[in-house]
């Protein structure tokens, strides 16, 4: 793969790997790993457990879409700020924002290798979700 680290990290979040699984074998890295901090605790994370993880989820979800704010790119290196919508499947004409996240991302190969990641859920209040729609792409 012969793209910028920006590309593959967008193209990766606005993939729906949920439900297309397919999209994380074709942008992390075999040797993917992810270290996530969220509200939940910490998480270390390999490729596989990615695939598990998006498998299980995609069963709450009728659809997942990923709203990018910040794409920053240093190198090898790629920064990423998003919120998480979904649609669920006992409501899928509402959607709810879910969650907001900061990743940075080491490429690798052209592909995803190294994810440091925070999350915590989304907040209702409208002051919030504004800081949350500047674009920085």
């Amino acid at each position: 793969m012969n793209t910028s680290g920006k590309s593959v990290v967008s193209g990766f979040y606005t993939s729906d790997f949920f439900n297309e699984t397919e999209n994380i074998k074709k942008y992390l890295h075999p040797e993917m790993e992810l270290f996530w901090n969220a509200r939940t605790g910490y998480s270390h994370m390999n490729r596989d457990e990615v695939l598990t993880m998006a498998s299980e989820a995609s069963k709450s979800f009728e659809s997942v879409r990923c709203e990018i704010t910040h794409l920053l790119e240093d190198g090898d290196d790629v920064t990423i700020r998003y919120t998480y919508f979904v649609r669920m499947i006992e409501d899928p004409n509402e959607e709810v924002p879910v969650a907001h996240f900061m990743a940075i991302w080491k490429i690798k190969d052209g592909l995803m290798y190294r994810g440091y990641q925070m999350s915590q859920p989304a907040e209702e209040d409208k002051e919030a979700m504004i800081s949350y729609q500047g674009v920085n792409l």
